[in-house]
């Protein structure tokens, strides 16, 4: 065997060592995270690719159906700093972000820390609080810092986000503006549980302990295992032709941005990597489709006056995009 050809195959197979520790590592949070949170099994994977793909999440559901304890629960078993901003409509952007204080002993202002300065974040009812708030969390999310009288600091790495936001038929809501929604990686609900779950909601015990299996340094190394994974030419063109195919369908009227594309990749990617491959399939790209695009798009008029619901615009435009074969 010629040495370039030795040299690719240890590398190879350094690869899928390292995807197979990235399947492990999202195995044993699932196993952690379904000690307290009773829901379904796709809500805790796609909360966990949302932390080991770097992108934010937005949970849009009605109150009591776990999303705080979901977040908690994630937290707690990646090992990562926890802080949760319940937002009211009184809330300033100094209060999430932090401020200058005076402080006379030292004859100065001294910055105090907000509670974006944690690993992980939970934002509670992120469109309850005004839209200036609300701005407040784009440069967070994008860059990974914040501004404040103009001094930048970095937030902590890794810096993970899960928004929740009620329905917008709920009183005292503030629609998020596009902007901010696109920054959002995954989106998703948790629904109402069924009736076996429900009841073991009730015999579960108070006194539930998660065991951090994973730390920061182990949360950052996944990540950049997740940005290693490969994605061929046939796939990252089916990709392209998924986002635009919103924007060439009667049901869209707006369809989804260049980001948009981006992330499906980097979902897709994540998805791959938790199955314990070193390569994005094509089938990957579809499973997420369903939690990157819908809350990008915005429905015809004629769409929204037959109650179509985004999800339903998504599987559509799939449905007319032919599968790339032997990929």
């Amino acid at each position: 065997m010629p040495i370039q050809h030795f040299q690719k195959f240890i590398q190879r197979g350094r690869h899928m060592e390292n995807q197979n520790k990235t399947a492990d590592l999202a195995q044993s949070l699932r196993n952690e995270i379904s000690k307290s949170f009773k829901g379904s099994d796709s809500t805790i994977d796609f909360s966990i690719l949302g932390l080991l793909a770097s992108l934010h999440v937005l949970i849009e559901d009605v109150p009591g159906v776990g999303k705080t304890t979901l977040a908690k629960a994630l937290s707690q078993a990646a090992g990562l700093s926890f802080s949760r901003i319940q937002f009211t409509p009184d809330m300033l952007p100094g209060d999430v972000l932090g401020m200058n204080v005076w402080v006379p002993s030292k004859n100065e202002f001294v910055y105090k820390e907000g509670p974006i300065h944690s690993e992980c974040i939970l934002a509670d009812e992120l469109n309850r609080t005004s839209p200036r708030t609300q701005s407040a969390f784009l440069e967070a999310m994008q860059e990974g810092q914040v501004t404040v009288d103009g001094v930048t600091r970095n937030l902590l790495d890794p810096f993970f986000m899960i928004a929740t936001q009620n329905p917008l038929s709920f009183t005292g809501t503030f629609q998020l503006p596009e902007a901010e929604l696109d920054r959002f990686g995954l989106s998703f609900s948790i629904g109402y549980p069924d009736e076996d779950v429900e009841i073991s909601i009730l015999e579960k015990k108070s006194d539930v302990k998660i065991t951090a299996i994973a730390d920061a340094d182990t949360i950052r190394k996944a990540r950049k295992i997740v940005n290693e994974t490969k994605v061929s030419p046939a796939v990252q063109r089916y990709i392209i032709e998924i986002i635009r195919g919103t924007r060439d369908n009667p049901l869209i009227q707006l369809g989804a941005s260049p980001r948009a594309a981006v992330f499906l990749q980097q979902a897709a990617k994540g998805k791959a990597s938790m199955e314990g491959r070193d390569f994005v399939m094509p089938e990957d790209v579809g499973a997420v489709c369903s939690v990157v695009l819908p809350h990008r798009i915005i429905l015809s008029p004629a769409a929204r006056l037959e109650n179509t619901d985004t999800r339903d615009a998504v599987s559509e435009v799939l449905s007319k995009i032919q599968i790339p074969a032997g990929v």
